[in-house]
């Protein structure tokens, strides 16, 4: 398998899992209808985890271009890759999300509310406020790409590291997940919300356009702040790019600050 058949594969079982778990307690009529934001963060780290067990040895299971960009942007990965990877990336996600379309295929009918459908794509703000939306998916892809980097320093029995970096996902959803759905990932979040747009889903609302690129940006900028905060701190190696993410991450929490009294109670 290649490396981008190996991306490809891990971002759909991913997708398959994750998408498919918000499907369980969304959509009417399923067994799992109802089971709410636990079952939701859990089974969630559980599918970061079988992605990366199924194409660990593979790719290194990025299934995420915010980890891939924030790993080439430290030197531990190569640029001239990250295309590659990005696009199997996307892709896998978009094929993960059909899946998921058709495991639920008689209860996209039977469910009424096209949010509860959308969110089974992608994510949206559970407070519609961008800035602030974009410093929660920036602080938790930071936490997701620092406690990765910060994991890999630890002796671990083989086999263990995955499960792990499950955990890590676990505990982002619960503790940081709240306000957005916890994309932290644009593969994710975009290659699904494109499978919303496409498939023939009776019932369903626009896909959240002017939304999408939050859970793009957020992400991109929080992962490869958390690579440089890494090196920064963790391995003593300064960069100007490290004060440069910093200072564009205060404006954005300097223009959230200002803008948030705007904000519809």
């Amino acid at each position: 398998m290649s490396t981008f058949t190996a991306e490809l594969v891990g971002t759909m079982i991913l997708i398959l899992f994750g998408g498919g778990v918000v499907a369980s307690v969304s959509l009417n009529k399923s067994k799992g209808f109802g089971g709410g934001w636990v079952v939701v963060t859990i089974a969630w780290g559980l599918a970061v985890s079988m992605g990366a067990y199924a194409v660990g040895g593979i790719s290194g299971a990025h299934l995420n271009p915010a980890l891939t960009i924030a790993l080439a942007t430290i030197g531990d990965f190569p640029w001239n890759d990250v295309p590659m990877y990005i696009v199997a990336q996307m892709i896998g996600a978009f094929l993960g999300a059909v899946l998921v379309y058709l495991v639920y295929l008689p209860h996209w009918g039977a469910t009424d509310d096209p949010e509860a459908k959308l969110g089974v794509f992608s994510t949206m703000p559970a407070i519609n406020h961008p800035l602030s939306n974009l410093i929660t998916e920036i602080i938790g892809t930071f936490a997701l790409v620092l406690g990765i980097l910060a994991l890999g320093t630890n002796d671990m029995t083989d086999g263990l590291n995955p499960f792990v970096v499950g955990l890590l996902i676990v505990v982002i959803g619960m503790a940081l997940g709240g306000p957005t759905g916890y994309a932290i990932n644009p593969a994710r979040d975009l290659g699904p919300r494109i499978a919303h747009f496409i498939l023939p889903i009776p019932g369903k609302r626009d896909s959240g356009w002017s939304y999408a690129w939050v859970p793009i940006v957020g992400p991109i900028i929080g992962g490869v702040f958390g690579a440089l905060f890494y090196q920064q701190i963790f391995e003593g190696k300064s960069s100007i790019l490290f004060w440069v993410f910093l200072v564009i991450i205060l404006l954005i929490i300097i223009g959230a600050q200002a803008t948030v009294k705007k904000v519809v109670k």
